[in-house]
């Protein structure tokens, strides 16, 4: 138990500092090419801490867990908005870009809203059982390139430096990013691991580690980068790495091995947990274009609405 709860805190130091020279590397390539930092949140830094949940997702569907992967993309969007903007809220005000509220928020709306009509077979045919199909993952990742295609578009608009600052030399920032990435990666591994053995060591059930643990536990990169990134100002990359996560997990964590492997079969699941996911993305895209910024209050707020579906979902 001890070497566990070592493991513990040295996964949570490495994560921490991954999260660190990560945000930096990510900082210092958009601003090598010119490119907004909104882009890089986008795309670099969404894609990366959503290795967990691809990890998760295919080795899960591989072996016949469909619900596991079901839950776990739920879950992580969820979690995504209203635990992590949550939390990164209360260190800093985000100031949400005009094209974010106009763009990106109503595309991970509507990603969120198909998966949603995608998977509820039973509401449309009372016979049916709900399941994803290939087809439903073929049309996930459709619409996923639409998503790519409109990332191109914004890579080819270079900005100009906002202000003067010390740039990092293009080598070294992605260094930095790899590293950094490694660091996340690793030590949000050490981390669910030692306390999943430390949770059954103390005759915690495994439905709780489940919902708790192993959900948190692939966030965990979200979660460290875009507080790092909202402590250090860079709330372009806290944003985006939050909105580029949800489309991700939609796109690729379901859609791709689904395409590939197969779809996944009678799935169970609760429609609360739909319309939680689905309420999040609407309530970010209506604080956001309020006055477009996300606020101290709306953030404690977020948190609210995140301890009152966890406290459903432990007592249902």
């Amino acid at each position: 138990m001890l070497l566990n709860i070592i493991l513990l805190v040295v996964g949570f130091i490495v994560l921490l500092k991954g999260a660190d020279v990560f945000v930096d590397g990510a900082s210092g390539i958009a601003a090598n090419f010119k490119v907004s930092k909104m882009l890089i949140g986008l795309t670099i830094v969404a894609f990366g801490t959503s290795a967990p949940e691809l990890a998760v997702s295919i080795k899960s569907l591989a072996v016949g867990s469909g619900e596991i992967v079901l839950g776990n993309v739920i879950g992580s969007n969820i979690l995504n908005i209203l635990l992590i903007l949550g939390c990164s809220a209360l260190v800093h005000s985000l100031t949400v870009k005009n094209n974010t509220v106009k763009k990106e928020l109503p595309i991970t709306m509507l990603i969120t809203t198909l998966f949603a009509v995608l998977l509820s077979d039973s509401l449309f045919d009372k016979g049916m059982e709900n399941v994803l199909t290939r087809a439903d993952g073929i049309i996930l990742l459709l619409f996923f390139t639409v998503f790519i295609y409109y990332l191109i578009s914004m890579a080819r608009n270079k900005i100009e430096d906002e202000k003067e600052e010390k740039i990092l030399p293009l080598g070294k920032a992605i260094i930095f990013t790899i590293i950094g990435l490694v660091g996340i990666i690793l030590g949000s591994n050490f981390v669910v691991d030692s306390a999943i053995f430390l949770a059954k060591e103390l005759g915690v059930s495994e439905r709780l580690i489940s919902l708790t643990i192993i959900a948190l536990g692939t966030s965990l990169p979200e979660l460290v980068t875009s507080i790092t990134a909202t402590h250090k100002g860079e709330y372009d990359i806290a944003i985006g790495n939050v909105v580029g996560s949800n489309i991700f997990n939609i796109g690729i964590v379901i859609g791709f091995p689904i395409a590939i492997l197969g779809g996944i079969g009678a799935v169970t699941f609760s429609y609360i947990d739909i319309l939680v996911m689905i309420g999040s993305a609407i309530v970010l895209f209506m604080f956001s274009f309020n006055d477009y910024k996300i606020s101290r209050r709306e953030g404690i707020l977020f948190l609210i609405l995140f301890i009152t579906y966890y406290s459903y979902v432990l007592v249902s």
